[in-house]
């Protein structure tokens, strides 16, 4: 099979194309042939050496795909030769063929294309789990979400609207905030030269978000503690500046704030799949009757990775960039 491997950490010329035997299903475990792979930041973090792939996982780039069930091991009991499936996956997705396990599996959502389905397991896995779960954001509530314009972000603003909640948004350009109003934030703020947390207190009489999820960190934690309501909720799922911080950690006690946070690719392979039931029930009706829809921003052939990952770390995009395994 085609695949795209990581001959040298560093700049995206690293990314090679090859050929590799293709993979076989173990017990429990689908063989896809892969139509589409989502492109996702935690690619690019392994791509520089930083972000080394769970053991037994393949040290293949992408984390998510769509495509067509062509074989499986023993125990597998839902899925059969010629179903149409997105997956998570702990890597392997840059290739003509993927590995995923049975309960990682879901069915395309109807109305669909492979491309915009390889566009929804990373992004909607994590922000169910740390928006929804982690975060407990309920109809009414306010989230700040940073990145507006990211996979991320576009994800997590038509779910949160659509489950009932008001959302805020920072972005790096006017253009980028007009995206995210298109989608359904209710305030969308340039960082560059506007105060967000001066303005997450005025739009909300002063009371601030009940959840920021944020993937800055750095100086961006002691902030997003300001711009929380009283028993507000910030979870953490990246740090684009630093992991380390500086805060004042009497303004948690005296505002009963939570500090949380997750990562998705090292977790079992049964949490993942009771995550995937959750999606499938909750979030899979909202996309098939169009209310929450992926958004793809640019599509590249599987050869072209790395002129997509070029463009992810140029912070053009507006929603996910995904590579077209058929091309």
């Amino acid at each position: 099979m085609r695949c795209v491997e990581i001959s040298a950490f560093g700049p995206p010329e690293g990314l090679r194309l090859v050929e590799r035997p293709t993979p076989v299903p173990a017990a429990g475990e689908v063989l896809i042939e892969v139509q589409a792979a989502g492109v996702n930041r935690p690619d690019v973090i392994q791509r520089y050496g930083k972000y080394a792939p769970p053991p037994g996982a393949s040290d293949i780039p992408g984390l998510e795909v769509a495509g067509i069930v062509r074989g499986a091991g023993a125990g597998v009991t839902r899925w059969r030769d010629g179903d149409a499936v997105c997956a998570l996956v702990a890597g392997g997705g840059y290739a003509d063929w993927c590995i995923a396990p049975e309960g990682q599996c879901l069915p395309v959502p109807r109305g669909c294309s492979p491309i915009e389905a390889a566009a929804i397991p990373e992004t909607f896995f994590t922000v169910w789990t740390n928006v929804f779960e982690r975060g407990a954001l309920k109809a009414g509530e306010w989230l700040l979400l940073h990145g507006g314009t990211s996979g991320i972000g576009t994800t997590a603003i038509q779910l949160a609207a659509a489950r009932g909640a008001q959302v805020a948004v920072t972005a790096g350009s006017e253009e980028k905030c007009a995206a995210c109003l298109r989608l359904g934030a209710a305030h969308a703020w340039n960082y560059r030269d506007e105060d967000w947390v001066a303005r997450m207190r005025d739009v909300t009489g002063g009371r601030g978000a009940d959840v920021v999820l944020d993937m800055v960190g750095g100086d961006y934690t002691a902030r997003n503690l300001d711009a929380l309501a009283v028993e507000g909720r910030l979870v953490q799922i990246a740090f684009l500046k630093s992991p380390q911080v500086t805060l004042d950690i009497s303004q948690v006690m005296r505002r009963r704030l939570w500090i949380t946070g997750s990562t998705l690719r090292p977790r079992s392979v049964d949490e993942k799949s009771a995550l995937a039931g959750e999606i499938e029930t909750h979030v899979w009706p909202l996309i098939e009757s169009g209310r929450v829809r992926p958004v793809v921003d640019r599509v590249f052939p599987l050869a072209e990775a790395a002129e997509a990952h070029r463009r992810m770390e140029a912070g053009l995009h507006v929603g996910k960039i995904v590579l077209d395994a058929r091309a």
